[in-house]
């Protein structure tokens, strides 16, 4: 029985500084209306690492997409480069100032990993979910926006519509780990 509907969201992009943000803002807006508020601020911080990455990285060139996708019980969130090389995940000690990028994805993220493939590499993190309230009457045809020079192309799709409706309690607040 399925409870939710899954739901997906593909961002094309140059994993530039400006487009970061961008894509931030969009993870953001969609996470909102996916009623997933509660997710926005991990998940951008982990999509600007991944994103980060790839531009401080990815060879031959910084094309990306990134995916999100709201499964049943988790947020997952994934960025696909060309560059085959698998990351490094360094031991950046807690005074780095950089090389600490898919440590911080590890420690906030429920689970984590990398996929090589025939055009590169996927990097992605995995965030639990509380079940959202369904929004009342809701346009679930698939949208595209054109890309241009200035915006990266943006497809979401609504896969399944929902079966029944499960309540969970939210989740407590995550706690920082550095005393404050």
């Amino acid at each position: 029985m399925i409870s939710h509907p899954s739901r997906h969201c593909t961002v094309e992009l140059q994993a530039l500084p400006s487009r970061i943000g961008q894509v931030r803002r969009i993870v953001s807006a969609q996470l909102r209306y996916w009623h997933m508020d509660s997710l926005i601020d991990r998940a951008s911080l982990g999509v600007t690492e991944l994103l980060s990455n790839v531009h401080r990285h990815a060879q031959p060139d910084k094309t990306c997409t990134v995916e999100i996708e709201l499964l049943l019980d988790r947020l997952k969130v994934s960025v696909h480069d060309h560059d085959p090389r698998l990351p490094v995940v360094a031991d950046a000690g807690p005074l780095a100032t950089c090389g600490r990028g898919l440590a911080m994805v590890a420690a906030m993220s429920e689970s984590w990993g990398v996929l090589p493939d025939d055009a590169g590499k996927v990097v992605w993190f995995t965030l639990p979910t509380a079940a959202p309230a369904e929004p009342a009457a809701r346009d679930r045809r698939p949208r595209l926006t054109p890309a241009g020079p200035d915006r990266p192309r943006f497809t979401e799709v609504a896969l399944v519509d929902h079966a029944a409706e499960v309540h969970r309690p939210e989740p407590a607040p995550a706690r920082s780990a550095v005393p404050g």
